[in-house]
Parts: structure tokens; sequence; C-alpha cells
């Protein structure tokens, strides 16, 4: 990416994975992409998991869903004609449908089914400064679609006892496909959720992640939160749903983090410290 938006013809996709469920990985993506929103870039959330959590997250219900990534995986419709506005500003959406279950066995016949994704995006890359994925808890068809359709990676990563199980494996997988599909695609960064500063554990495995990852783990971290999580019921991000929250402060943080990182923002307007 070049040192400021004018300079970007193509959004940055950036897709948030790990196979790994409860890790905080539908929040990320929504308060992410909502956050990049409010900061006004332009930006579209795309709902990769059949859940569908990410869609309902930003007040879309999956019931009144006409035409979703399913359609367009399978070739039914273009990106273009499943994009919705939301109430949060600079942010459209790609809702996502229970019937994407059944597009990892459909897509076996398809032909380049791992550039589906990637080559749906073409057609409105240049009309956003970023797209956010929302992946599946699993390694399969659809989240390798978004691997080679991503620039980049974040991988959220809870604050528990076996933090860093399986995380070697999706490391692996990303390899695989750098390898095979796509050479340019990096790591944003690991981050560190549902972090409780009082526990002794929650700080060993911060720790603990940050001794073996590196430079690759964000400064931010996520705090728990009881408004963060509750804002899904509501169908809003935690920054329409209560701004001043920690959850909403974190978020922004993030935001600002990967702005910082690609050249977007002045190092010195990313607060670092936030818990």
């Amino acid at each position: 990416m070049g040192n400021g938006v004018e300079e970007r013809h193509l959004g940055k996709v950036i897709a948030i994975v790990n196979q790994k469920g409860g890790v905080g990985k539908t929040t990320t993506a929504v308060n992410l992409a909502a956050a990049l929103g409010i900061l006004e870039y332009k930006t579209l959330l795309l709902d990769a998991d059949p859940q569908a959590n990410a869609t309902s997250g930003v007040g879309i219900d999956q019931a009144t869903v006409d035409k979703s990534i399913y359609d367009v995986i399978a070739g039914r419709c273009f990106l273009e004609d499943t994009l919705l506005h939301t109430d949060t500003p600079n942010l459209d959406l790609v809702p996502s449908h229970i019937d994407l279950v059944g597009a990892e066995v459909e897509m076996i016949e398809l032909d380049r089914r791992e550039y589906r994704l990637k080559d749906a995006l073409l057609h409105v890359r240049e009309n956003y400064d970023f797209i956010v994925i929302d992946c599946a808890p699993s390694l399969g068809q659809i989240t390798v679609n978004a691997l080679v359709a991503a620039d980049s990676v974040v991988v959220p990563v809870q604050c528990e006892y076996f933090a860093l199980e399986g995380l070697g494996k999706l490391l692996n997988t990303i390899r695989l496909v750098q390898a095979g599909m796509n050479p340019d695609l990096t790591i944003e960064g690991i981050l560190l959720t549902m972090y409780d500063p009082r526990l002794k554990l929650a700080n060993a495995v911060v720790e603990d992640v940050r001794s073996h990852c590196k430079n690759l783990v964000f400064k931010t971290l996520i705090s728990r939160n009881i408004r963060l999580s509750e804002a899904p019921s509501f169908g809003k991000p935690i920054l329409l749903h209560d701004v001043e929250s920690k959850g909403s402060i974190n978020h922004l943080n993030l935001a600002k983090e990967i702005l910082v990182k690609n050249g977007l923002l002045p190092s010195n307007e990313n607060a670092e410290k936030d818990v």
C-alpha cells in the first residue's frame, strides 16, 4: 500500500482467521470494520461464515437476505448484487447465509475453486479502502478462498489456556497458500482477545504469545467487556452500542494500529496503551 488513500487504487483485503471457535473472530471482524468506517475509510465487511453472525452483528436479519456470498461463490450472481448498506458510517456488508454450509461440497466441481472469492472481489475492490472478511472456524474451502483473496491476515487468539494450540497448523496453512496460490499474503498481526488484566493467567498468555511471535503481535489488546459481549444481541457494532466502552476504545486502537502499519496514519496518532 502507498502512503495515502489517493495512491491506493484497490482496497486492502484483510481476512480474520482462526480455525478455533470462540476466540473473538466475528467480534473482531465486525468491530474492526466498523471502526475503520467510523474513521472515515470506506469499508466492506464480507461474511464468509455460514453462521452469519457478522451479518446479524451489523443489524441485518439473515431471513431478509435475498442474495448472499453463497450465491456469489456458486456463480449465481455478482458480488455487487449482494451489497447492503449498514447503519455504521462508511460500512457496507456482503451477507452470509446458512446455505454456505453446502458450498464446500459444491465447490469441488467448480473451476478455479480456490479463486472464487478473489475473482468476485475484483469488481468492487476499487470502491473500498478496506475489505474485512469474517471466516468460518475451520480451514475448509471457503477459508482457503478467503486466504487466496486476502492481502493479509489477522489472527485472533484468546488469552486463555491453550492459546497457542492450533496456531502452528493455521500458520502452516497460510504458508501453503503463500507457496501455491497467494505469494503476497502477509500476516497483519496476531490479536490477543478476551484479556482480563486481573488474571495472572491472562498476563502470562500475553507474555507467552509475544515471546513466541515477537512483533507479529498487535500492541492493542481486546479486553473482556460486558458491553462488547452484548452488542451483537442489539445488532450493533460496539461503537454504535456504547462509544465510550472499553470495547470501543480497544477496536478504535486496533484500527489505528493497522492504519499506522499501512502508512495511512502517522505513528504518534496510534494510542498504544489501551489497557
